[in-house]
């Protein structure tokens, strides 16, 4: 059986007690986690909770998720701030609704760890993990970006959304909450990577190079690559780079905790650990 990339796909140790002793046994642990991860800590963009915060929004254009909400065409900054100074309110500033993150700090706290992240909502340091550890690649709700962009630098958002937030009225804000680069006074936007005005602050690039610093000084340490909730929308930064490194370290275990996509290539078979269930309730039984 083959991926969708073309991998043969291996006939992996499937079983909690496999990772469970491999957690155990190791001396390195490097976390990569993508959007799965926080789907288990109940961080949901349909049904209940869309509904809930972004029912007016929801009978005004439609869409039936938060993801499609922030990428509609609003005809004012006024109606896109107020949609998504919500949507950052609620997946960033407020707390997760599962202990998902608490549990897998639990886990790893008294091993030497390192987090290598695609996912944006900050959830790792909210949970208390060490933020020299966590290297967050695809930017943060937190912040602030110029558009153009002008220059390198992010800002931190918390006061302009909970403002933005509690002035908005029939889904816009004030005009004058609309952010503005302090440098060059174009609008801003998030710093999420969309496309290539994308920024790599000094605090991004400082992490980039704790990271690599970490892997360079690991690679002969027992080792646990545990991949958990990444799909194939951004394979290279956090799957394909695991598979790498995992089959070229002598004293390396793969392990994959996703529902619904949990599988190694067989290249990896003999070092592998796949389990294809809900990764808080997997998290629980370690």
């Amino acid at each position: 059986m083959k991926d969708m990339f073309g991998f043969e796909i291996a006939n992996a140790r499937s079983d909690s007690a496999s990772l469970k002793q491999a957690l155990a046994q190791a001396e390195t642990v490097i976390i990569g986690a993508g959007a799965g991860l926080s789907t288990s800590a109940g961080f949901v963009y349909t049904g209940e909770r869309f509904q809930a915060n972004f029912h007016d929004f929801t009978q005004k254009y439609r869409f039936t998720d938060m993801y499609s909400g922030g990428f509609y065409p609003y005809l004012t900054q006024e109606e896109h701030w107020a949609y998504w100074s919500r949507y950052i309110w609620i997946n960033r500033y407020m707390p997760a609704p599962k202990p998902v993150y608490d549990d897998l700090l639990a886990l790893v706290k008294d091993k030497d760890y390192f987090v290598l992240t695609t996912n944006v909502d900050h959830q790792f340091q909210k949970a208390g993990f060490d933020k020299r550890r966590l290297f967050y690649t695809q930017g943060d709700y937190g912040l602030f970006q110029c558009s153009e962009p002008c220059c390198q630098k992010t800002y931190d958002n918390e006061e302009a959304i909970r403002q933005m937030l509690a002035e908005q009225k029939d889904m816009r804000i004030p005009s004058e909450l609309i952010p503005h680069c302090p440098v060059c006074g174009k609008p801003m936007t998030m710093n999420l990577r969309s496309d290539a005005n994308f920024v790599e602050d000094e605090g991004w690039h400082a992490a980039a190079e704790r990271y690599a610093r970490f892997l360079d000084q690991h690679q002969t340490s027992k080792t646990l690559f545990l991949e958990l909730g990444t799909g194939m929308n951004t394979p290279t930064i956090v799957k394909f780079s695991f598979w790498q490194m995992a089959h070229g370290w002598c004293d390396a275990t793969y392990a994959c905790v996703n529902l619904g996509e949990a599988y190694a290539p067989k290249e990896l078979e003999a070092k592998a650990i796949c389990l294809n269930e809900d990764i808080g309730s997997v998290l629980k039984q370690l």
